[in-house]
């Protein structure tokens, strides 16, 4: 399997494995807290399908990537996703992150500049910050976080299944359909992923403060963001970032769940396939 080598901790390597297919422009995925590249299938095959090239990697701790002890912060996410593209050495690529990859995306561009990027898509992403502060006051008590990460600590099979069988697909909302496939893949995905790069991961997504990099970045960035999403809420996150960005566009959905990449795969891929084909 392709890995990328980013670095030694306690004298062993640390490898991100990564999914490489096809030729044309690259585009790039990075997935969200605590899953895999496994999440982006549903869009990789469609994306080949129209003549695009397309990456996407398990962050370091996640996936079959390495299960490191440290650096399950942004600056780490960044530099490795930095690595992957230059081992690839990726050109005009279209960056596209989901939650916490939507953070790791903004924080590339911002930390190791535009060379490599023509534009980029944040969905249902973290920035600017997702932590209640005396600045944020839109956002969620850190309490919220503490009790994500204690819940984990007790019993991180059942707390995963919780997630996903409720408010990441939006399972919970009057009327809809559990899908249990959807619900046993999130499982699947995080599982395979270490403990403590799930742990680390919660303080990361949350208490970041994407505010400064998203003012730094010039390409154009397509902010997607659902009215009704249950894991980042659409006030405190997608309507300001698009504000903060110099060449911002925000595409609000209604109804549509956290998990929309999955549960809304058609419409999400036809709005990311006219983004990137503008």
């Amino acid at each position: 399997m392709p890995y990328v080598t980013v670095g030694k901790e306690n004298g062993a390597n640390i490898d991100i494995y990564y999914k490489d297919w096809g030729s044309g422009q690259p585009i790039v995925f990075s997935h969200g807290w605590p899953l895999s590249a496994d999440d982006w299938d549903t869009q990789m095959l469609f994306f080949l399908g129209k003549g695009f090239r397309v990456i996407a990697h398990d962050r370091r701790g996640h996936g079959r990537s390495t299960q490191t002890d440290g650096g399950h912060d942004m600056d780490h996410y960044a530099d490795d996703l930095a690595a992957l593209t230059a081992h690839l050495d990726l050109k005009n690529a279209v960056h596209v992150g989901h939650s916490t990859g939507g953070g790791e995306v903004v924080h590339y561009i911002a930390r190791h500049g535009e060379s490599r990027v023509a534009k980029a898509a944040i969905i249902s992403a973290v920035p600017p910050l997702m932590v209640k502060t005396e600045k944020n006051p839109g956002g969620l008590p850190k309490k919220v976080f503490d009790d994500l990460q204690a819940q984990l600590a007790a019993n991180r099979a059942k707390f995963y299944y919780d997630l996903s069988s409720g408010p990441f697909y939006g399972f919970n909302r009057p009327g809809v359909k559990m899908i249990e496939p959807v619900v046993w893949n999130w499982w699947r995905q995080s599982m395979m992923g270490g403990a403590k790069a799930a742990y680390d991961g919660i303080v990361a997504f949350s208490q970041t403060d994407f505010t400064e990099d998203l003012k730094k970045i010039s390409v154009p960035v397509l902010v997607m963001h659902s009215e009704d999403d249950q894991i980042v809420p659409y006030q405190a996150s997608g309507p300001l970032s698009a504000k903060l960005l110099k060449n911002g566009t925000l595409k609000t959905y209604k109804d549509l769940p956290h998990g929309m990449i999955t549960t809304h795969a058609d419409v999400i891929n036809a709005d990311l396939l006219a983004f990137s084909k503008s």
